[in-house]
């Protein structure tokens, strides 16, 4: 079988995240019948070695479910595989694929399947497994023409205000809806200036002197918010300018809340994006998101993600984040913190360079601002040498997610060189 017929198989199986048991059964089957030795853990991490292993391959087979998914139509457009109406599942499906392609090619092979990366690195983070490789290589980068050496860190930082209701004598009532904004990936895309849905809304609400009756903006805590409503109280008449803000007049509230002008001011004043940036590398540094507001028993709650190529630097985004919420009134709690992967030129990297430029000649080695599992791996396994390619996926996390068919077979043919060579 090809790598894109395993895709096909995997595409045919659901695998959202937090719901991923018939992927997990699927794939220790298929190792158990190709000759691997294969352990799952609780969390659904599948460990897998076959004969004496000098390399791992390692990929994550949850996904992330949008639209119609898990439900998949595939549809081959112009060089690309996507599917209608739902994101893909490329990734990681495509390393998924290469994996099992390796898993049926090879006598010495070890691979590591880790589950529910997309909500916290759940697997990785808990896998307590010895990865007997000195190397791994992980296949969940998104550009076939570099060679990953470093991740960003990052935690979810979660400020919440309670919510408490009192009586207003304001009688006109909005329900104020932004939509249709870009969004974009919270790491990778963080330097584009990308609006954030969230803070348009509460400008907007701030400058028309508007009171919070309730909120909730953002879709997932690792993407820029492309939406966000709220219902208001206005002593003037509302009305928008703005092509992505809507206002629509609906029946009369008699209750605001009481810490609305705080909830607004704490998103007003936040820093929004990139904090620092190294030009020397072209990398982002430091960087923090605001990606959910809701409303969730009887607190207001705001979701942030912080993300830092050193730890250094994210403590202190979680630091001047929780000094910013504490003067406002609001608690704090910081969770699913993932530690940053520090870059480092390898002989291993430099293999993986060399087999990459034979069909990418302008192919490079660089460090990436977004969270790849090889950091949590590689601070659990002291003595293990990593790095990262991946084919082109566009859009991930989207219904406009595609994959390049071409590109696939660039890496599978550099996955089996290097597998190869170490061999």
């Amino acid at each position: 079988m090809e790598v894109m017929d395993y895709f096909k198989q995997i595409c045919s199986i659901p695998h959202c995240s937090f719901e991923t048991k018939k992927m997990s059964e699927f794939l220790v089957d298929f190792c158990n019948k190709n000759g691997c030795k294969t352990v799952i853990d609780e969390f659904g991490t599948i460990h897998s070695i076959k004969g004496k292993p000098k390399l791992c391959l390692q990929a994550h087979y949850d996904m992330v479910c949008i639209g119609e998914a898990p439900n998949l139509e595939l549809v081959v457009d112009n060089g690309y595989m996507m599917a209608k109406n739902s994101s893909l599942g490329a990734d990681n499906g495509i390393g998924v694929a290469i994996m099992m392609n390796s898993i049926s090619n090879f006598e010495n092979i070890e691979c590591l399947f880790t589950n529910d990366e997309e909500v916290g690195m759940i697997g990785a983070t808990n896998f307590k497994g010895e990865i007997v490789s000195k190397y791994l290589l992980n296949l969940d980068s998104e550009d076939d023409n570099e060679v990953i050496i470093g991740c960003a860190g990052g935690l979810d930082l979660f400020a919440s205000i309670d919510l408490q209701m009192q009586t207003t004598s304001i009688k006109n009532t909005y329900e104020v809806t932004v939509s249709g904004l870009r969004g974009g990936h919270s790491g990778i895309e963080i330097h584009k200036n990308i609006p954030n849905a969230i803070k348009v809304l509460a400008r907007f609400l701030r400058e028309n002197e508007c009171k919070l009756v309730s909120i909730d903006g953002g879709e997932r805590s690792n993407s820029i918010p492309t939406k966000a409503k709220a219902v208001v109280a206005c002593e003037k008449e509302l009305v928008s300018n703005n092509e992505f803000i809507s206002v629509k007049k609906i029946e009369s509230s008699n209750e605001v809340m009481v810490n609305g002008d705080r909830v607004l001011a704490f998103i007003n004043s936040f820093s929004q994006g990139v904090r620092s940036y190294d030009a020397n590398i072209s990398i982002v540094l430091n960087s923090i998101n605001l990606s959910l507001v809701n409303i969730k028993d009887n607190k207001v709650i705001l979701t942030f993600f912080a993300r830092s190529m050193d730890e250094k630097g994210l403590r202190e985004l979680e630091f001047e984040t929780t000094e910013l919420a504490k003067v406002l009134g609001f608690d704090v709690s910081v969770k699913d913190r993932s530690v940053a992967w520090k870059p480092e030129i390898t002989e291993f990297a430099n293999d993986v360079l060399k087999q990459l430029q034979v069909f990418r000649p302008e192919a490079k080695i660089t460090a990436i601002h977004a969270g790849l599992e090889c950091g949590i791996l590689k601070d659990g396994q002291k003595n293990l040498t990593v790095c990262s390619i991946g084919p082109n996926i566009h859009s991930p996390h989207s219904t406009n997610e595609k994959v390049e068919l071409a590109s696939v077979d660039i890496i599978t043919k550099v996955v089996d060189n290097i597998v190869r060579k170490y061999q």
